[in-house]
């Protein structure tokens, strides 16, 4: 794909439907009883993924456009699949599936591409193998062989990193197991899992105190069917944020995105870097609060500190690429630590980033847990998106800050998350 120098973005960008609260929307519909319709479903290929994985497991899926209708068969009801399951590219399918799949009475494999392969499951594989179950592993990475015959049993556990996945793969497997299982998280991070949970008629109590929160789920509960409406997603949202804020005479608006407080943290660092962002129509939706987003052109005086770091980051690890791409553009620039998780991702992030943005001749410092990029004058260059989405689309808009011409190969990894990405962007550019 190619990109050139913009002089401005402007007009209504509608943005798919949030990727994990998809996932989430799915796998729980799959589980409740009853039947589910989900609207604004997330039309990734990392989604398509979590709804091929389930109709694998007997339950009958149905999908017209970004509406799904899920035929839930209740916690228990899932049936011994084929053939492996296919998790394609997608973490969150992965971690979220492991902990439904530990409490069913059968046997199942999951794998996936080889970019997941190469990610690390021993974070969910060590709780659910302190809950009982069996996994066999390949050094501890996919594929995954839950072995889920053996009888469950609640634990307190507290992740050894901060992680909405290992947090909701331990949550998901507590609903088949007996007692409460407690997951102590001192730093939060995503709160979909919960949210949703409750939105399906689960009891989730979260006792919040000075060393984090207590989040529990008992071993009888059980889900019950009901719709909900998929709010768009604010990770996708970040990347013309960022476009709009850095083109002078830009004016973005972006309906019904979400705004989570575990996930509004690219928002609030924006604001507080100096871009002109309003926020209208808060509502909230299906336990999600959502609002319109407008960005308009031009950056002004900071109120935060350029230096992200410490509990924060978990809440942007997703947003970091961007941030950084946004760093190319503010006068005192950026720096980003404590993201060491970024290098276990669809690619290593931090070395991604720091090797194209040095390809347009930006000035950055690279960290084992992060970067400091310093304003820079971007110039076009060949850049390489590792076959991850997030780089593709972040070097995208790189592309419109460059002089000259910027060819992004392996562009099309943007469909992981947001098929459609490149057009959209053409369409909002002047």
């Amino acid at each position: 794909m190619k990109v050139n120098r913009a002089a401005s973005v402007n007009g209504s960008v509608k943005l798919p439907g949030d990727k994990s609260i998809s996932h989430r929307a799915a796998m729980f519909a799959a589980i409740a009883e009853g039947t589910t319709r989900i609207e604004n479903f997330a039309t990734s290929a990392d989604c398509a993924s979590t709804i091929e994985c389930f109709r694998g497991l007997g339950v009958r899926i149905e999908r017209e456009g970004n509406t799904v209708t899920v035929a839930g068969v209740g916690k228990t009801g899932l049936l011994a699949p084929s053939q492996p399951l296919d998790c394609g590219n997608s973490g969150t399918t992965m971690r979220l599936i492991s902990g439904i799949l530990a409490g069913q009475n059968f046997e199942s494999t999951l794998t996936g591409d080889d970019s997941l392969q190469s990610r690390p499951m021993k974070r969910v594989i060590a709780p659910l193998g302190l809950m009982g179950s069996v996994i066999h592993s390949n050094e501890g990475k996919a594929p995954l062989t839950i072995n889920g015959k053996n009888p469950l049993i609640a634990i307190e556990y507290q992740p050894p990193v901060a992680s909405a996945q290992i947090k909701s793969c331990v949550l998901l497997a507590g609903l088949n197991a007996s007692g409460v299982t407690t997951i102590i998280e001192p730093v939060q991070t995503r709160d979909h899992t919960e949210r949703m949970l409750e939105w399906f008629g689960v009891n989730v109590p979260i006792e919040r105190g000075e060393n984090g929160a207590r989040i529990s789920v008992a071993g009888d509960a059980k889900l019950t069917a009901r719709d909900l409406i998929v709010p768009s997603d604010i990770s996708s949202a970040a990347f013309f944020m960022v476009a709009a804020a850095c083109l002078a005479g830009s004016d973005i608006v972006m309906p019904n995105v979400g705004l989570n407080p575990s996930r509004r943290a690219v928002l609030d660092v924006m604001i507080g870097l100096g871009a002109d962002i309003e926020l209208s129509e808060s509502r909230e939706t299906c336990n999600e609060p959502v609002a319109e987003v407008r960005v308009k052109g031009g950056i002004g005086a900071p109120t935060i500190s350029n230096v992200l770091r410490g509990d924060i980051i978990a809440n942007l690890i997703d947003e970091v690429p961007i941030l950084a791409v946004l760093g190319t553009q503010l006068e005192d620039g950026i720096e980003i630590r404590d993201a060491s998780e970024l290098r276990v991702k669809e690619s290593d992030r931090i070395t991604s980033v720091v090797e194209n943005l040095r390809r347009m001749g930006a000035a950055v410092t690279e960290f084992p847990d992060g970067l400091r990029v310093e304003r820079s004058d971007l110039k076009g260059a060949e850049i390489d998106s590792h076959h991850d989405h997030r780089i593709s689309m972040a070097f995208a808009i790189a592309g419109l800050f460059a002089t000259g011409e910027t060819t992004i190969h392996g562009a099309e990894a943007a469909d992981v998350s947001f098929p459609g990405f490149f057009e959209i962007l053409s369409s909002v550019v002047r």
